[in-house]
């Protein structure tokens, strides 16, 4: 499939890293994705205090996985910034929330769309606690909703095309960690 829609977003560049997550050069966001090269990344998992997970829904005009369920907030650092930086910013721009997340665990994943592009990710995990009501940018996100870990592995065993890529494969690794850490708040895995 050939993808003619460009913006701005899909020109900015990103962080090219080895598996060490050492730098190793930069290019613009739609080629990277399109070359499947291994880049910076960032998830953020925003929960309240009742231990719910804030999901966002991506906007329909994303150019891969329109309309999926997903984790709080995701994207990539740009060239000089810091990943924890872009964390707060990116929350900030899609989901209107101020937040100061803490760094978790880091994994690498790869996975191809049927569009011809392909996610290859030294992923940075972030969780952080809020209660704040998300105001959308619409540009980005649909819609969202809280939901238990427990009752969102339920619903993505029943419809997982209903969830993108990244959240089927972090999700587990999440858990995870959870269980064996401490946080402000419960958070039943």
């Amino acid at each position: 499939m050939t993808l003619t829609k460009t913006s701005f977003a899909d020109k900015e560049q990103m962080i090219l890293v080895n598996e060490q997550d050492d730098e190793i050069g930069y290019g613009d966001k739609l080629s990277v994705h399109q070359s499947g090269l291994l880049h910076r990344a960032f998830s953020v998992f925003i929960f309240n205090s009742h231990g719910k997970l804030l999901l966002q829904q991506r906007a329909e005009t994303k150019y891969h996985s329109p309309g999926l369920w997903t984790n709080t907030c995701c994207s990539h650092p740009r060239p000089g910034e810091l990943t924890l930086d872009a964390c707060k910013r990116r929350l900030k721009e899609e989901m209107g929330m101020l937040c100061d997340p803490e760094f978790s665990f880091s994994f690498i994943y790869k996975y191809q769309f049927t569009n011809g592009l392909t996610e290859h990710e030294f992923d940075h995990v972030f969780i952080g606690i809020s209660d704040d009501q998300p105001i959308l940018n619409k540009d980005e996100v649909k819609s969202w909703k809280y939901i238990g870990l427990n009752e969102l592995d339920s619903d993505i065993s029943d419809n997982p095309d209903n969830y993108t890529p990244w959240l089927k494969i972090c999700l587990p690794k999440l858990k995870e960690q959870i269980s064996k850490s401490k946080f402000k708040y419960d958070i039943p895995v």
